[in-house]
């Protein structure tokens, strides 16, 4: 079962923004109604209001629904949605006529035709917010807004209502409506904005990952072209030798011997040196890349000082961590620990914004690769929820008893054994 709040925080950043965006526009859709009401009650009699508040009531429906649609196209996921636009002027006109119909025919009656007037405002500045969100570009959201300011002007002229009267209504809707087409607009906007970034900042991961990639291949080919060139021309002089029977042969096979193991030796080194990394550098890699992210980062206790095969193991869980932190979950909040504990190396790592059970990340490759690699030396790691949405990993990597020794290897357990002795949530977050 599922805990409250964990469908909000199984969201990225951009996804919970696009929530919160597409909640405002319902909310201002409400505001129409509630306005409308508020003009109404204890203006007019029942028997008008209730048609007046349906009329706002249908209006706003129209609105957040066209709202929502537009959206969509403005995040590229949909086409335009040119019949719920057309639905929404024709709804529009139709219900700011009706009400400025209603307060021509009540100008006996100041508080009617005063109520009447307020919701044919109310309609016609709202439906030139909505409209905000209908176009791209500030000209064409000026031009939709001047346009409904406009109309309603003349909309109140050809009632038959005075010049100045039509003039205050054209204003108010210009303004008013100016207010809500921008704040619209804009909203859409700054959500595409954040999309964006967000890609970047995926794209900006993915180019440092091919980076790396393209620096080792340069080192291998760096190393192993040379040796191949010379090992292949060797191979064909031995060929040449051999098929003349020449006892040279057998000293050229020996050359090209020695060439491939001495190119062994150096695709080994270059593959530790790529393998291996520091605990200081990953610490202070990992602080910067979290930091950058606008995690709290906070890294304490010592990183120097370990043997090498515990300091390369402690940096890889790191970097590990680091990526697991960014993404998964939408932590705010992120401790790395190194404390040294009777014999042993303790690291661990908290954050909080731990993704739901069962998530997108579960049973990934990643931590299993570090117990993998943390065995050879006799490490444990655990990792799993800590409650309040906390999410927890910890590892123990036992020290040499004597300095220069390497740390104890783990003992071989047997297949049903290490099954029991799994950790069944360390996957949860990779």
């Amino acid at each position: 079962m599922s805990r409250p709040g964990g469908w909000w925080e199984r969201k990225s950043t951009p996804a919970k923004f696009e929530t919160y965006t597409r909640w405002s526009f319902h909310l201002l859709a409400l505001t129409e109604l509630s306005v409308a009401g508020g003009m109404l009650i204890g203006q007019v009699g029942p028997r008008l209001a209730v048609p007046l508040v349906s009329m706002a009531a249908l209006h706003s429906v129209v609105c957040g629904v066209t709202a929502s649609r537009a959206l969509d196209w403005q995040r590229g996921q949909r086409d335009r949605p040119v019949r719920t636009l057309w639905v929404f002027g024709v709804t529009t006109a139709v219900m700011a006529v009706a009400a400025l119909v209603v307060a021509r025919h009540g100008q006996g009656d100041d508080d009617v035709a005063g109520a009447a007037g307020g919701v044919y405002g109310i309609v016609m500045i709202f439906g030139a917010g909505a409209a905000g969100v209908c176009v791209r570009g500030r000209r064409r959201v000026s031009a939709v807004t001047v346009g409904f300011a406009a109309a309603a002007g003349a909309t109140s002229v050809g009632v038959g209502l005075p010049w100045l009267v039509a003039l205050v209504t054209s204003l108010f809707v210009l303004a008013g409506g100016g207010f809500f087409a921008f704040t619209y607009a804009f909203s859409a906007w700054l959500l595409n904005a954040v999309y964006e970034l967000d890609d970047a900042r995926e794209t900006r991961a993915r180019l440092a990952v091919a980076e790396e990639r393209l620096r080792f291949g340069r080192d291998l080919h760096d190393v192993m072209g040379r040796n191949l060139a010379v090992i292949a021309l060797k191979s064909e002089l031995a060929v040449q030798l051999a098929q003349r029977e020449r006892p040279e042969a057998v000293t050229q096979m020996v050359e090209v011997q020695r060439l491939a193991h001495e190119a062994q030796r150096e695709v080994r080194e270059v593959v530790r040196g790529y393998r291996e990394a520091d605990l200081a550098g990953e610490l202070a890699g990992a602080q910067g890349v979290l930091s950058a992210a606008g995690i709290d980062c906070t890294v304490t206790g010592p990183a120097t000082g370990f043997p090498a095969p515990v300091q390369s193991a402690l940096a890889w869980v790191v970097r590990e961590a680091a990526t697991n932190v960014l993404r998964h979950g939408d932590p705010r909040r992120c401790a790395m620990e190194l404390r040294v504990r009777e014999g042993h190396v303790v690291l661990t790592v908290e954050n909080d914004g731990a993704p739901a059970p069962g998530g997108s990340g579960a049973r990934g490759s990643g931590l299993i690769g570090l117990r993998e690699r943390l065995a050879e030396i006799g490490g444990t790691l655990r990792a799993g929820p800590a409650g309040d949405g906390l999410f927890l990993l910890t590892v123990e990597v036992p020290l040499p008893a004597h300095p220069g020794e390497a740390p104890p290897a783990a003992v071989p357990v047997p297949a049903p054994a290490r099954e029991a002795t799994s950790v069944p949530v360390s996957e949860a977050t990779t």
